[in-house]
């Protein structure tokens, strides 16, 4: 059983980088990753220096790499997206006056009305 050092080496070491800032360069790089290691997938296919259980190994290993790179860019897309929601949320905060500003134009209408004439009367018994 002879599995390339190389192509194997290079394929795990990308695939246990961190993606913790979640930017756009961090997917990009992984896409780029991906794409490789799916062309290793093809070339693995069609290696006539491998035997058959060794292909069949150096398949999987490949088809895991590919899963765990797949993995951490649906994560960086859902805290992506997670930011966006929560930047909405922000800003419509910001955009909405607080309840109690709301509550008091109420108070002031209600006691102009009863402020009014009729708060004023006399009554004589």
């Amino acid at each position: 059983m002879q599995i390339s050092r190389n192509s194997s080496a290079a394929a795990v070491t990308p695939a246990s980088k961190p993606a913790a800032s979640g930017g756009s360069d961090d997917t990009a790089a992984l896409q780029k990753q991906l794409r490789d290691l799916t062309d290793q997938l093809k070339e693995t296919s069609s290696d006539t220096s491998l035997n058959a259980k060794a292909r069949e190994q150096k398949t999987r290993l490949l088809q895991a790499q590919i899963q765990a790179v797949q993995a951490q860019i649906a994560a960086i897309q859902r805290q992506k997206q997670q930011e966006q929601i929560e930047s909405q949320r922000d800003n419509a905060d910001a955009s909405t006056p607080p309840p109690a500003a709301k509550n008091g134009q109420a108070d002031k209408q209600r006691g102009s009305a009863v402020n009014g004439l009729g708060a004023n009367v006399d009554t004589f018994a």
